[in-house]
């Protein structure tokens, strides 16, 4: 529209048309900016955006978080925490509505921090990762060590160094960053990586992990207050000692751990006991086993000796034995002969009512009863003999008139298929099959000639063994 265009003939926008030209002219103008602001209703899309408020006392202004963007963040929007952005402001057509497209964020200052970090806390600690009862017991001798920390710097230099110093162990490094955007997401999958290995694999499973990073800023640090490492350190399989920043530095993983050092060095003298002091209890542990044993020996032989004292002696123990042996040997000579004596008159007692006669007489009647069962004995087997006899006849008779082959010697002939199937009707064999013709003498062949025989006449007559073709 120029200048001279008045109000009646100046050319009309359509509302998408005015839209898209404020939105070109804000994008244009605010291509990048840098805003400070308080976060509220901070809203988690399910496809991974983000969309927020940014405000202070006396304005607020929408913004968005794409999902590519959201994984980079410096920090995790949280509804109240004051933070420091850059992106783009644009428009939202579809509600006349202006935004800002954030591109980083990370919180305005140290107290921002702090805050987000309490209540972080303040929600694992509901959640009962800080719980006592979850912190597990740290081996005592532990034969592998794993070391999660930065491959270059002091802080793993002096483990190494303490750790051998100490106790004989190898120790597996796992290398990271311990600083920046990409330290939290290194150190959760180096102790994740950690917690999959399975024992007796190429490589081995640790039975300790040490977390471990030398001092810094609340900023440097930082990383180690993630959620997702916080809630891996707690779900490690392997016992774990974090070590992060000096004594007097905390970071939340901290409290997740099985037990905090605080300094990598302390971490080391945890993990590990003295080996010397070890080989010196032991050695201890040793000679008062032996004093030990030497005192019991003593004690059992007095009080073996004392009631050694209190036992009567062998000889008196088997003297008064002894003289019931000898005793009862002594009669043993005379009790023979009189037990002999007693058994000789007993035998002639007996002997004295035997006689001959009574035998016999019992041999008399026994014979007599044998001779009547003979007597009796011969006509029953005649008769016997005589009815198996006739019974045999009998079947003899029974088995000729059954005989298949006794017909065949008057005359007659069996007609029989191949395999030796009989034939028992006309009816079952066709026109031009080959049969056997079986007489009593021998066995012919024969082909069947339908034509030869009468149409009405399907059961003729036996043929007879002379006529050597059956029609």
């Amino acid at each position: 529209m120029t200048e001279i265009e008045t109000e009646g003939n100046a050319q009309p926008y359509s509302v998408s048309e005015l839209a898209f030209a404020l939105k070109r002219t804000i994008e244009d103008a605010y291509g990048f900016v840098r805003l400070r602001g308080e976060l509220s209703k901070v809203t988690f899309h399910g496809n991974g955006h983000i969309y927020l408020d940014l405000k202070d006392e006396r304005a607020s202004i929408a913004g968005v978080v794409w999902r590519g963007q959201a994984k980079s963040l410096a920090v995790r929007p949280e509804t109240g925490l004051e933070v420091i952005v850059t992106g783009k402001v644009t428009t939202y057509p579809g509600r006349s509505q202006y935004q800002i497209i954030i591109e980083t964020m990370e919180p305005a200052g140290v107290g921002a921090l702090l805050a987000q970090l309490e209540r972080l806390k303040a929600k694992l600690a509901a959640e009962g990762l800080f719980a006592p009862e979850q912190k597990r017991a740290l081996p005592a001798t532990p034969a592998i060590i794993g070391v999660i920390t930065s491959p270059t710097g002091a802080v793993i230099r002096d483990i190494l160094h303490r750790i051998a110093d100490r106790w004989p162990c190898r120790v597996i490094v796992w290398p990271v960053v311990v600083q920046g955007d990409q330290a939290a997401a290194q150190v959760r999958a180096a102790i994740e990586g950690f917690s999959a290995l399975a024992p007796g694999g190429a490589i081995p499973r640790p039975d300790l992990i040490i977390v471990a990073r030398g001092g810094g800023s609340v900023e440097d640090l930082w990383p180690f207050n993630d959620e997702a490492l916080a809630r891996a350190a707690a779900a490690s399989s392997i016992p774990l000692i974090s070590a992060v920043g000096h004594e007097t530095d905390t970071t939340l993983i901290d409290f997740v751990a099985d037990r905090r050092a605080p300094t990598p060095t302390a971490a080391a003298e945890i993990a590990t006991p003295v080996f010397a002091d070890l080989a010196a209890a032991l050695a201890d542990y040793e000679r008062r086993m032996i004093r030990s044993g030497a005192r019991m020996m003593d004690l059992a032989r007095a009080r073996l000796g004392a009631a050694a004292g209190r036992l009567p002696r062998i000889t008196d123990l088997v003297a008064l034995v002894t003289q019931r042996l000898d005793l009862a040997s002594g009669r043993l000579g005379s009790a023979l002969t009189a037990n002999v004596a007693v058994h000789r008159h007993d035998l002639a007692a007996r002997g004295a009512s035997l006689r001959p006669r009574l035998l016999i007489g019992a041999l008399e009647v026994r014979s007599g009863t044998v001779d009547a069962l003979t007597r009796r004995l011969g006509p029953l087997v005649n008769r016997s003999l005589t009815l198996a006899g006739e019974r045999l006849a009998t079947l003899e008779k029974l088995r000729l008139s059954l005989d298949p082959d006794r017909p065949l010697s008057r005359g007659f002939a069996r007609v029989e298929r191949d395999g030796g199937q009989l034939v028992r009707s006309a009816d079952a064999v066709k026109s031009g099959e080959a049969v056997t013709l079986v007489f009593h003498d021998g066995r012919r062949g024969a082909v069947i000639d339908a034509a030869a025989v009468p149409t009405a006449a399907r059961r003729p007559t036996p043929p007879r063994a002379e006529q050597g073709r059956l029609f």
